[in-house]
């Protein structure tokens, strides 16, 4: 196999047709999966939220070179390891991080726990590898949980279910850290104790979780290769029995798991990678999507974790633009930040934040607590809607004007601008609407007009 230089969330060459060309693997039989009450509870707080804050953040940002720099540059676990000598993040205040976070209109923080390289940013009985045996010492996850709480903010923990570090881990079968230096070939059962004996003091002692962030699944599956069977890379996850065990736990907690794929029984939400639903520009979200709350995740720039060499900054227009068509599709904008080492959030993510929240105090409404509209996202924008209410989202003014057919309303009573009220003119006849494409600019770049129903 060649070699993969990999600067992404997942392995990137995990493509479309990657995937179309594997041959289908029997999974292990399992029981239907019905959630609880409290379990649809969550999945209506959480299809409502819209916006959260995803972080990345860790050993791996001392390197400043993204968060794959272990696989990337094949180093061995014991040089990894000694970046636990170096790890004394001084600046790191939950309270800012959290603080901004409602700053830029977010309703729930993404954190991970821990990353493909094994390092467990709790006091966690069950690895030596973690924040407590650094110059730090200090439990971050429970800091940032009681401010959580303190603000009014859900948290949600991703957990990485890929080690670059663990014998036990199958890393003879799997496609990443093959060059951290393993010899032994450990017991793949004990890894899956290992990971729920982690997870239980992740759901046990930090109170209640909004939702587990599973990654790395990808790592072990099924791929055609001229040196290798399906039987050889093919491994029982026992992700059923790891769902179930969250559940039991924390039943309000809901679970969703980053392998392309559509959801697997026992997953809550349904995420994608670097684009909204129904689009795959990056190579990375050719999935069916599905009937569960949906989630886009995505860069400020070009890397999850801190890069000291990435500048490529999205603009406030690019932003609000994943963040509109991600409502549009029904769906929320998981949007990533890569702290500094020192615990700092980077400047330009600070900037970001405050440009997106200036503009949730003007549109909030057309986010938040709506549902995506009768088409999906088009060239020129979407539609969000409430009851009573459609929002037009223009994100491009090129055409003259907007046609909507088969309009599902039998009635508009009124046509305004969001930003100010201001009255727009419009045609409706035999459910077909016209509205003017009014043109966004760099500081509004999307003209909302609201549209009262009936």
């Amino acid at each position: 196999m060649k070699k993969i230089i990999v600067t992404s969330l997942t392995l990137l060459a995990l493509s479309a047709s990657l995937f179309a060309q594997s041959p289908v693997v029997p999974q292990p039989p399992v029981q239907p999966y019905t959630p609880s009450e409290t379990n649809m509870q969550s999945r209506e707080w959480f299809k409502n939220a819209k916006f959260g804050m995803f972080v990345h953040w860790g050993l791996f940002s001392l390197l400043g070179d993204g968060e794959w720099v272990m696989n990337n540059k094949n180093i061995k676990i014991k040089d990894y390891s000694l970046l636990t000598k170096s790890f004394n993040p001084v600046d790191f205040d939950a309270a800012r991080w959290v603080a901004d976070a409602k700053r830029a209109g977010m309703k729930y923080i993404t954190f991970v726990t821990r990353h493909h390289d094994g390092f467990s940013l709790w006091d966690t009985r069950y690895s030596d590898f973690n924040i407590m045996n650094t110059h730090f010492k200090r439990d971050v996850l429970k800091e940032l949980a009681e401010e959580c709480r303190k603000q009014d903010m859900k948290l949600f923990l991703y957990y990485s279910i890929l080690d670059w570090r663990r014998d036990d881990y199958s890393w003879w079968t799997g496609r990443t850290g093959q060059g951290t230096g393993r010899t032994v070939k450990g017991n793949w059962e004990d890894y899956i104790q290992f990971m729920k004996n982690q997870l239980s003091e992740l759901l046990t002692n930090y109170g209640p979780i909004g939702g587990i962030w599973f990654d790395g699944y990808w790592d072990q599956m099924p791929v055609e290769s001229e040196t290798r069977k399906d039987s050889d890379v093919f491994v029982n996850w026992h992700m059923r029995e790891i769902y179930d065990h969250i559940h039991a736990l924390q039943p309000g907690c809901l679970i969703g798991n980053n392998h392309h794929m559509s959801p697997l029984a026992g997953e809550d939400f349904q995420m994608f990678e670097q684009d909204v639903p129904g689009e795959n520009t990056k190579g990375l979200s050719f999935q069916t999507i599905s009937h569960l709350p949906l989630e886009t995740c995505a860069t400020i720039n070009n890397t999850w974790g801190y890069s000291i060499t990435d500048s490529s900054f999205k603009s406030k227009a690019e932003v609000v633009g994943l963040l509109v068509k991600s409502a549009g599709n029904g769906g929320n904008l998981l949007l990533n930040i890569g702290p500094l080492p020192n615990g700092e959030m980077q400047p330009e993510f600070v900037h970001v934040f405050n440009e997106i929240g200036d503009w949730m105090k003007i549109y909030g409404e057309s986010i938040y607590n709506t549902e995506g509209g009768y088409i999906r996202p088009q060239p020129w924008g979407c539609l969000t809607t409430k009851p009573g209410k459609v929002y037009v989202h223009i994100l491009q003014g090129t055409q003259p004007e907007i046609v909507l057919t088969d309009f599902p309303y039998k009635k508009i009573t009124k046509a305004t601008l969001l930003k100010d009220g201001s009255p727009v003119k419009f045609s409706f006849k035999k459910k077909v609407l016209t509205l003017p494409a009014i043109a966004p600019t760099a500081e509004d770049p999307d003209q909302v007009i609201v549209l009262e129903v009936k």
